[in-house]
């Protein structure tokens, strides 16, 4: 499975650069080089903040689930996991080994910090998906579309993220828990305690994040899109990023993009401009995740008297 996915994240990759290949080049450099040092830096800070809300939403969950993460290791293991996830084919590396650094000494280790990264990730893509699905009710009233002609697409779009949330939930499902345990694990995390707030909280404001850099990341390479695309085009964008393939979700992204730009009076070719756009902001947003696992390795690694 392992050796399938990265086959898959490669022709990920090759399905991009032949996008990019297909469209006006000279137009696509003119489009990327509008970003502005100011854009940068606003999309940096926001990938900054939307670390730090992740990281507390993990180790909320950890505690949640028996595990108590001091905040800064907590916000330092998600910077890591971040990094990974943009670069190791597949999208979820960087996950599965902030489950893994996360073990401890006793029998089964692991299996609490994978649980607590798996419950923390279902609750951002719950986010995404009720975003997702929202938009998709609205977007008939919004964007004034015929309805009946757009039909197709509606189910389209629905039966695919229908297809997402069962796939993500049997990923989901722990092998080695019985179902009243995960039961009652789902209920500590996300219901009970008053969980259920600081769960839709912090989601809320990483969704929010995610939306508002894709939209400032649109409007630095000269699409002005309406704020209607904030509960449209871009929820789904962001959706195609969940597949779990290639590397931090290039390909999906840009092809999502190039596809429902059009559909609020877009060209393709800007759509594609913005997705890179977002993706290389996040990408670089990610960057101290490289300090702290070199300063990581370097703590490990045996001194020679």
């Amino acid at each position: 499975m392992n050796k399938l996915r990265i086959v898959v994240s490669f022709i990920t990759l090759a399905f991009l650069a032949a996008i990019v290949l297909r469209t006006d080049l000279n137009a696509l450099g003119q489009s990327l080089s509008r970003t502005s040092w100011i854009v940068v830096a606003v999309c940096l800070a926001l990938v900054q903040l939307q670390i730090v809300l992740s990281a507390l939403r993990w180790r909320f969950t950890s505690r949640r689930l028996g595990q108590d993460i001091a905040p800064m290791k907590a916000i330092r293991e998600y910077y890591v996991a971040s990094f990974l996830n943009q670069t190791l084919p597949g999208g979820v590396g960087g996950d599965a080994i902030r489950a893994w650094r996360m073990r401890g000494d006793e029998p089964g280790g692991w299996r609490q910090p994978a649980k607590a990264v798996i419950f923390e990730r279902l609750s951002g893509q719950i986010a995404f998906f009720i975003l997702a699905i929202v938009g998709l009710s609205v977007w008939p009233l919004v964007t004034q579309t015929d309805f009946g002609h757009q039909l197709r697409h509606y189910l389209l779009f629905a039966g695919a993220l229908l297809l997402a949330a069962i796939v993500a939930l049997y990923v989901a499902k722990p092998k080695w828990a019985t179902q009243n345990a995960l039961r009652e694990d789902l209920a500590e995390a996300f219901v009970r305690r008053g969980a259920w707030i600081v769960q839709s909280t912090t989601s809320a404001g990483v969704l929010s994040t995610y939306v508002i850099i894709f939209f400032i990341a649109a409007g630095a390479t000269g699409t002005q899109l309406p704020w209607v695309a904030c509960l449209t085009i871009i929820p789904f964008c962001l959706v195609a990023m969940l597949i779990p393939t290639g590397f931090g979700g290039w390909g999906t992204r840009e092809a999502a993009a190039m596809a429902l730009w059009p559909l609020l009076g877009a060209a393709p070719l800007d759509g594609l401009a913005a997705s890179i756009t977002y993706g290389w902001l996040s990408l670089l947003g990610t960057a101290p995740g490289v300090i702290f696992l070199a300063a990581s390795a370097l703590k490990r690694r045996p001194s020679h008297a």
